[in-house]
């Protein structure tokens, strides 16, 4: 059986493996550009150019033990197994996991060559190689390329057959998903996925970044700081680099990409990310899609909506409680009568950060900060379907309505990623107080400081949490050990 000294060896083998694939596949590469020389197809079957594969065999003699964790649980006799992109990059979450299931039961964990072969694309960075010429078509004709028909979520959406594959699934997304999703964050934030830290902030506005890189930029000239770095779209600031850093960024690269990131950045990753999702569901769902192969340990949607009820007014709170979901974009994926329920140690996060940065009582809260359901729609100009749209409200109960936070609160549902909203009234269309240009200013000079830091200190909370803050909520009866 596998005990808690043998992990960082089985670690070190996973890199090794991926390692040696890696040159195996750039060489060929190089060797077939120079001289035409086309990859031997038994090196192939021997996995020369394969992703390492982790794999757990566990066969009880007595009924499993029953921790009390949500997550690196073993439900079920069998042979666990995944394909690992990028071990390095993991190798603390692995490590978590492993730690766990060696801890509390008895079973083998091996490593060896998985059926899954490196496609070429994901090892061109860092290898030199010139390919000039070279048309993909060709390339992919002699060398493992990106085959969508590989790619996929049936794990995470619970539609993987065992009958059709006596492994079961031992993590929610393998190799070829992952490198897939690390390509994409870099092209979408401008930022590598070696940067992205646990927690993440989404937001909906600009200004959010600027009040973010003020407050990072703060903690990095701090001394006594935790943070050590700050990651931006076309560099890096640390604690001695940091003249004129505001300016700088605001100047930079950040326009070039669809979602610029932002990563304050700590040694072991439990930092903070802030990304500027733009407005949409689209854009909330591709990105989530994304992150979520990091296996975050939480994140959080904090951006503007409009309010709903005559009592609120410009600058108040909403702190989600449920999600009328007309976003549209993951009906296919997660019909919408799923409920998604909200996270009970991330809503207390939020209302106990709210009342340390505001300062208030319970009391004085409840005046700015109202509890309810947040309708999330992907239509722009839902008011020009008043009558509809009024009566759809009016049935939720909804207190707030925005376009991303139902479908980053359900991502973090599918993806079992602890997620929460918390909102800030920047209109009330519903009673006359449309979003104007004279109101708008005003109110952001007023309300996203302090909003965004008590997103801030919510994480803050939330990483003392642990293991308790995943809920079971989140997980299915029949799940994949790993987190």
């Amino acid at each position: 059986m596998t005990e808690q000294n043998d992990i960082e060896s089985i670690l070190d083998e996973l890199e090794t493996r991926y390692e040696a694939s890696v040159s195996c596949l750039r060489k060929a590469l190089a060797e077939y550009a120079a001289k035409g020389t086309k990859p031997d197809p038994r090196k192939r079957d021997e996995g020369a150019f394969a992703y390492p594969e982790l794999r757990i065999e566990y066969d009880p003699e007595t009924p499993p033990p029953t921790p009390a964790r949500a997550f690196a649980r073993l439900n079920q006799p069998g042979i666990y197994t995944t394909s690992i992109a990028r071990p390095a990059l993991f190798r603390d979450y692995l490590r978590e996991q492993l730690e766990h299931l060696v801890r509390d039961y008895w079973v083998e964990v091996t490593v060896g060559s998985s059926a899954s072969e490196i496609p070429y694309p994901y090892v061109l960075d860092g290898g030199d190689l010139d390919l000039q010429g070279i048309s993909t078509a060709e390339l992919s004709r002699w060398f493992p390329s990106t085959d969508l028909v590989h790619i996929g979520d049936e794990v995470a959406d619970g539609a993987w057959d065992l009958a059709l594959d006596p492994m079961r699934p031992l993590a929610l997304f393998d190799a070829l998903r992952t490198d897939f999703s690390l390509a994409r964050l870099k092209h979408y934030t401008g930022t590598p996925p070696e940067h992205f830290q646990r927690f993440v902030l989404f937001t909906n506005y600009v200004r959010y970044v600027d009040e973010f890189v003020r407050f990072a930029i703060g903690a990095l000239r701090d001394p006594e700081s935790r943070f050590t770095g700050l990651s931006v779209p076309g560099g890096i600031y640390d604690h001695g680099d940091l003249a004129d850093a505001e300016a700088q960024i605001a100047a930079g690269v950040w326009r070039r990409h669809q979602m610029p990131a932002y990563h304050l950045m700590t040694p072991n990753g439990d930092g903070i990310t802030l990304v500027n999702i733009g407005v949409g569901p689209s854009n909330a769902k591709t990105i989530c899609d994304h992150i979520a192969v990091l296996r975050p340990e939480a994140w959080l949607m904090i951006g503007h909506c409009g309010g709903l009820r005559p009592s609120q007014t410009i600058g108040d709170y909403v702190l989600a409680h449920a999600y009328l979901r007309d976003d549209h974009v993951m009906d296919d994926v997660l019909p919408i009568e799923i409920p998604i329920p909200a996270i009970a140690e991330v809503q207390t996060a939020l209302h106990q950060a709210a009342l340390t940065v505001t300062g208030e009582d319970d009391e004085e809260i409840k005046t700015r900060l109202r509890t309810g359901t947040v309708v999330t729609t992907d239509d722009r100009n839902w008011e020009l379907r008043y009558t509809l749209s009024a009566l759809r409200f009016n049935q939720s109960r909804a207190v707030a309505i925005d376009m991303e936070s139902a479908t980053v609160a359900a991502q973090g549902y599918r993806f079992r990623v602890p997620y929460g909203t918390l909102l800030c009234v920047s209109d009330k269309p519903l009673h006359g107080e449309l979003k104007l240009p004279g109101q708008a200013n005003a109110f952001y000079e007023r309300a996203i400081s302090q909003h965004l830091r008590i997103g801030i200190e919510t994480l803050d909370l939330l990483r003392q949490e642990g293991d308790g803050l995943h809920s079971r909520k989140l997980r299915s009866f029949d799940e994949p050990p790993l987190r």
